[in-house]
């Protein structure tokens, strides 16, 4: 059974699994939405702080003080994926005990309105075979992965085991209203941080909001 575990502890656990990644310059109009990096300073005036937001504001404040490149953090790359058997893409006839695939298409969503890079699989695993070899083939460009599945426990199972043969994964109930069941770790030989939320589109994004989006930002 699940260890029910408060909200703070998971986040804890979660950011432990994130490491910032390296900052690099970026000209001026690529580095529009990137996080900066450092302080930037006219003269010895600040004038942009580090870890705020690059808009357009700050595109032309770099320019008039004869910066063409800003220091960046990079977006993270996050890969969305939804699996389950009963799932179907929307845009396609229902049948008995079928639901529409929901989540990663909001969830996706969510993570670029984080300000993250967000790559939505668009196959449907039904089995572990499936899952598995979709998961190893998005391992190269994923700084975060993200799972979900349908609103049974099925599908949280299939999850289960398959990114368990992966790496080093822990299962918890978050003691949150309706969280269910997550789970969250690393897998592959680069030790991609991964999370698992519930399949309820409702639980899915508070979830996110409580835990993923922390990540992204970190």
């Amino acid at each position: 059974m699940s260890e029910q575990v408060r909200v703070d502890e998971v986040l804890a656990s979660l950011l432990a699994l994130c490491h910032p990644l390296e900052p690099f310059d970026m000209p001026l109009l690529d580095a529009h939405g990137a996080t900066l990096s450092e302080d930037i300073y006219a003269g010895e005036r600040l004038v942009m702080k580090a870890g705020s937001r690059i808009r357009s504001t700050q595109i032309g404040l770099a320019a008039s003080i004869g910066l063409d490149h800003l220091p960046t953090r990079p977006h993270p790359r996050v890969v969305v994926i939804s699996a389950g058997p009963d799932l179907v893409e929307p845009g396609e006839t229902l049948s008995a005990d079928e639901e529409y695939e929901t989540n990663s298409w909001l969830l996706t969503t969510a993570v670029r309105e984080v300000g993250a890079v967000a790559y939505r699989v668009h196959s449907i695993p039904e089995n572990e075979d499936q899952l598995q070899a979709v998961i190893e083939d998005q391992l190269v460009r994923a700084d975060l992965i993200i799972l979900s599945g349908e609103r049974h426990d099925d599908s949280f199972d299939l999850i289960t085991r398959t990114i368990s043969k992966m790496g080093e994964v822990t299962s918890v109930e978050v003691a949150i209203e309706s969280g269910g069941r997550h789970n969250y770790g690393q897998i592959g030989p680069d030790k991609v941080p991964v999370i698992t939320l519930p399949g309820d589109p409702v639980s899915a994004y508070i979830s996110f909001e409580l835990l993923v989006r922390p990540m992204i930002r970190t």
